[in-house]
């Protein structure tokens, strides 16, 4: 399980403890997804810290610089990611070991990125907790830390414990925590801002749900009957329903509304075009039944929020 902490209203606090020599790659496919996903949604759903164990500057596996917010010891809250990168074994010291532990009684959740893992369980902090590790490591992950559950898994998620397997693995952990916080909508969201092809014509050979959602993204101002989206695909529309809310956790009328006034909140903060033409960019026949959507699903006017009100 991930933390608890009510997300509607407070941000999920993250302290990311950075060793030299870490990874430019790990930390930013981790941070990316998170600050995509306050930007989408509009709400503050993460905040993050960057620490060190001495509170100093940092610098990357290609020499990038970077200043702490913290001293790993001074820090507390909902997450704490740890990446050591290249180097590992380097900072997997009897101190580095007590800091940890004692920075677990701060923390609901311990992640290990990329090869973080390994300093977690060199503090016995993952003594029974399936785990993995960089693919280079999990032979010699597996053979030094025989009370680890070792799992041949890109990402593994167990109890307050997450694990992956690498720079690349880490934006698949990032959708996993948006997914597990704030549902399918926002992590699909997530997904194609930085994954999604652009295309018309959806590919038969992708799943059903994800044909409709990309015939979803490409009819918004035009918005299609979800009878006609079925139809296109060949289903009824009560198998279509079905799968959609199997997989999305809401059925498609719900989700396509959801797209149309995710652009109408990125037309609105992003653009000075009026707010009758945002209507008819999402689909409205009126921007007064635009504006009671936006407010049932933003809790404010389209308005309110180009002013920074909402």
């Amino acid at each position: 399980m991930l933390s608890s902490q009510n997300h509607q209203t407070l941000p999920c606090q993250i302290s990311i403890l950075l060793f030299g020599n870490f990874s430019n790659h790990c930390l930013a496919n981790i941070l990316e997804p998170l600050r995509a996903a306050n930007d989408l949604s509009g709400r503050p759903n993460y905040s993050w810290k960057i620490v060190t164990m001495d509170g100093l500057e940092v610098s990357s596996s290609s020499l990038l610089r970077l200043g702490a917010d913290a001293r790993l010891a001074d820090v507390a809250g909902d997450i704490l990611m740890v990446m050591p990168s290249y180097g590992f074994l380097t900072h997997a010291t009897v101190a580095a070991s007590r800091a940890l532990r004692a920075a677990a009684k701060r923390f609901e959740t311990l992640v290990g990125l990329d090869t973080g893992s390994w300093l977690l369980a060199e503090a016995g902090l993952l003594d029974g907790y399936r785990a993995t590790i960089h693919w280079d490591e999990l032979d010699r992950f597996s053979e030094r830390f025989s009370e680890v559950h070792v799992q041949k898994d890109a990402v593994v998620f167990d109890r307050g414990r997450a694990t992956c397997g690498g720079a690349s693995t880490a934006f698949a952990m990032a959708l996993q925590l948006i997914g597990e916080a704030h549902g399918p909508t926002l992590r699909m969201r997530v997904e194609n801002l930085f994954t999604g092809a652009y295309s018309d014509r959806p590919d038969p050979r992708v799943g059903i749900v994800s044909r409709a959602l990309l015939l979803m993204r490409t009819n918004l101002e035009e918005p299609l009957l979800i009878s006609d989206i079925a139809r296109r695909l060949g289903r009824s529309q009560r198998h279509l329903e079905t799968q959609v809310s199997a997989k999305m956790g809401a059925n498609p009328q719900a989700i396509y509304r959801r797209m149309r006034l995710a652009l109408a909140r990125s037309l609105a903060v992003e653009t000075h075009v009026s707010v009758a033409e945002i209507a008819v960019r999402c689909g409205y026949q009126n921007a007064s039944s635009m504006t009671r959507a936006f407010r049932t699903e933003f809790g404010t006017t389209p308005q309110a929020m180009r002013r920074g009100l909402g």
